[in-house]
């Protein structure tokens, strides 16, 4: 069979997760069939088990028990940190706050990110530099700065580590995104609490939807709940002790030119009285690269390359700021409003052209 029509084959049904381990993908620049599994695997799903990160555990289990800490606070202590007061979407955002197709996420969340000095506002400065800033640290936990600084450094160098591999696996030069990725970072982390939901009730803990960076490490606790689409419907992911879930984000799909395949997931809410906590940390090019690259892929691989998919109401730009500012503003509506009003009006005047059925499909978001 040719290259290309077993290319057009549908992927073999998955009941699980594949898993990769990271020391099996080594530090070299050699390409092994370590490598050509990663390849298919991100290709054919676009999600796994990651272990062999080197991340000690005693490091996570901090950082968990960190979070379990903040959301037992008092309201008014994590308010004191909310997103809406600040224009670099880092905070705290309460139930409800992120809309994901159209609909609120039934999710608590603080959001990070590298911890860089503000670009002033101009009349020639773009507006998607207000996404670079400081974070906003909470009083009533001090501690927790340390924690979320460090992980930032500790999952920065795996997520370094895995792009690396990727682009082995896809015959290229090891340091062929080093501009993209290069200093200063991008990168955010986001600290969830999924509260319980009665029966009967929305159980959106977050709707579906396509990361949009390059590469998101997921930690989560022992309670379900992430799903993976695939062509045979929702496939479950359960938690797999001290292992990240990874997935590829619409960056690493657009360099790829879709030979890389940022799949869509979600997550449903626990039932009543059952709290869900997960750690995401989302592996993000750099704004001061501005453009993202197109890969040279051999043809061997470029002719298994499908093109990027985009979202109708989402849709994908190659320049960075534009891409993740357009983001940020359809999933923090208080923030857009407050401090990006020509992009909410933009956003909401996109909405408002929807008929019932575009609207009824953007919920969905389906294949």
């Amino acid at each position: 069979m040719s290259t290309l029509a077993s290319a057009l084959r549908p992927a073999p049904a998955l009941d699980a997760l594949p898993v990769i381990n990271l020391e099996e993908l080594g530090d070299g620049e050699q390409h092994t069939p370590a490598h050509s599994r990663l390849a298919r695997i991100a290709r054919e799903i676009g999600f796994f088990y990651l272990e062999g990160h080197g991340i000690a555990p005693d490091q996570i289990a901090r950082l968990e028990a960190a979070a379990r800490q903040f959301f037992a606070l008092p309201p008014a202590a994590k308010q004191q940190i909310a997103m809406a007061q600040t224009r670099h979407f880092r905070g705290y955002t309460g139930v409800g706050g992120e809309i994901t197709r159209l609909q609120p996420d039934l999710r608590e969340q603080i959001d990070f990110g590298e911890e860089l000095p503000a670009v002033p506002p101009g009349p020639d400065t773009p507006q998607w530099w207000g996404l670079q800033g400081p974070n906003q640290w909470p009083t009533a936990q001090p501690e927790l700065q340390a924690d979320i600084l460090l992980w930032l450094d500790t999952t920065r160098a795996v997520a370094q580590r895995l792009l690396k591999a990727f682009l082995i696996a896809l015959e290229q030069p090891a340091s062929a995104l080093n501009q993209l990725v290069a200093p200063p970072h991008n990168n955010r982390l986001k600290i969830i609490h999924y509260p319980g939901q009665a029966s009967g009730q929305s159980d959106q803990g977050v709707g579906p939807h396509k990361d949009g960076g390059l590469l998101t490490l997921l930690l989560q606790d022992q309670v379900g709940g992430l799903q993976v689409q695939t062509a045979q419907g929702w496939l479950d992911v359960p938690p797999r002790n001290n292992a990240f879930v990874i997935n590829i984000g619409e960056m690493l799909e657009l360099a790829t030119n879709g030979y890389l395949r940022a799949n869509v997931h979600r997550v449903r809410s626990p039932g009543a009285g059952i709290s869900r906590y997960s750690i995401a940390y989302f592996f993000s090019p750099s704004l001061h690269a501005h453009e993202v690259p197109l890969l040279q892929l051999p043809p061997h691989l470029a002719s298994q390359a499908r093109g990027p998919e985009s979202d109708p109401l989402n849709p994908l730009f190659s320049h960075i700021g534009t891409n993740a500012l357009k983001g940020r503003v359809r999933s923090h509506l208080d923030v857009a409003q407050r401090f990006y009003p020509q992009q909410y009006a933009e956003h909401q005047a996109a909405l408002a052209s929807l008929d019932p059925a575009q609207t009824a499909a953007a919920q969905a978001y389906a294949y």
